[in-house]
């Protein structure tokens, strides 16, 4: 046994001019460190593990573009409507009469022809138009606007939370707006590829909402978004582009958004311990980045399931042909707003057809059975279905 006879000496004063620290105190940063939570521009985040590669966003641009291409190519103005088109210089890429297609694109019949959703295409159990119509645009207009709606959504999301979740929230988005479309879509084409930017939109600003104290700028973020709805709000009122679809695409994109989208981590990582510390001036001990507390995953699992129970009931809804337009007389103007140009009627268009000259040089007047208007075309080569296009047009203007 060692018996201590004197206990240890004290320990020798600091040198003048020194600081001693005092012990660690783990309970008063608390609030400090609330108060030195990251923040950063919502639209230009510094996130730690920001991506620079976009390629996602990258290919489904590309595919828009081939798709559209493609389309244009099918319509062949040139020929079908005997060169009574806009754009003529483009020659076969150029577009049908703004009277008929106010964005620049190709005629109803090609829009059918390409995979449209259309109610009585769906009533024949075309069910492919689920997946096609969300590649379809109406026209240069609309393309462009969703191309660059696209961009300067998609390049934040992708950067900020990776290609495999903005990926899903895209096509998640696409098909669920698109079976809310068919279940109001009347009797005339309609593309739904604006569903997958509504979905963006909508993962966006769950984002905003859901990590809303680690962004400055929130006004400007909120006006930008306020102005990405607002536009793509007043393009489906024209015909071709679907509303709905773009309803259910916001939606799916809140709901997707809010299960798929992490909070971001911002600032540099610490390599040490020390680097990790600070010794303030009265010895108190602070960490320089918050520990992000890892979400319970309730709400995020709630989010999911209204998400699948939605995906579910819409398909089976539109498999089995419900047209909730059908219940609903005002639901139409959401989706169209009348006009001299163009018409919103869901109903079925008839005309006598005359041809003057049965060649390829005479005359075709097709007068509608419905209001009795008329008009003389200069050529008679056409297919039936552009001859009902043509009866739709006729038949839209009134007098």
């Amino acid at each position: 046994m060692i018996e201590i006879l004197h206990p240890p000496p004290p320990p020798l004063p600091p040198p003048p001019g020194t600081t001693v620290p005092a012990p660690f105190d783990f309970a008063a940063p608390a609030e400090d460190l609330a108060s030195e939570e990251p923040t950063t521009p919502f639209f230009r985040s510094r996130s730690r593990h920001r991506r620079s590669d976009t390629w996602i966003v990258s290919a489904f641009v590309i595919c828009y573009l081939v798709v559209f291409f493609v389309t244009m190519f099918v319509n062949d103005c040139r020929r079908n409507s005997a060169g009574d088109c806009a754009a003529r210089s483009l020659s076969r890429l150029s577009f049908q009469p703004l009277s008929e297609n106010p964005f620049l694109g190709p005629s109803s019949s090609t829009l059918d022809k390409m995979g449209a959703l259309r109610k009585t295409r769906l009533a024949n159990h075309q069910t492919w138009r689920i997946l096609s119509s969300p590649w379809l645009h109406a026209g240069l207009i609309h393309l462009i606007v969703n191309l660059i709606s696209i961009i300067f959504l998609g390049i934040f999301l992708e950067q900020e939370y990776g290609a495999v979740r903005t990926g899903l929230i895209y096509i998640g988005s696409a098909v669920l707006g698109t079976l809310v479309g068919a279940l109001f879509v009347q009797d005339k084409p309609a593309v739904t590829s604006s569903s997958a930017l509504h979905g963006l939109l909508g993962a966006t600003i769950s984002a905003l909402a859901k990590n809303w104290k680690f962004y400055t700028s929130k006004g400007k973020a909120m006006v930008a978004l306020a102005f990405i709805l607002a536009c793509n709000f007043v393009l489906g009122l024209l015909p071709y582009v679907c509303n709905y679809s773009n309803m259910g695409g916001l939606v799916s994109g809140l709901l997707l958004g809010y299960a798929l989208l992490m909070p971001p981590q911002l600032g540099k990582k610490p390599q040490r311990l020390s680097e990790a510390c600070d010794y303030g001036s009265k010895g108190s001990f602070n960490l320089k980045e918050k520990v992000v507390k890892v979400e319970k995953p309730g709400l995020r699992s709630v989010s999911l399931i209204i998400f699948a129970l939605l995906l579910a009931g819409c398909f089976g809804a539109a498999v089995q042909g419900i047209n909730l337009g059908s219940y609903c007389g005002w639901c139409s103007y959401i989706d169209c707003i009348p006009s001299r140009s163009w018409s919103c009627n869901d109903l079925t268009t008839a005309c006598e057809v005359i041809n003057a000259m049965p060649s390829n040089n005479g005359e075709l007047t097709l007068t509608c059975m419905t209001n009795g208007n008329f008009r003389i075309f200069p050529f008679t080569n056409i297919s039936r279905a552009r001859a009902q296009d043509l009866c739709t047009l006729i038949c839209s203007h009134e007098g």
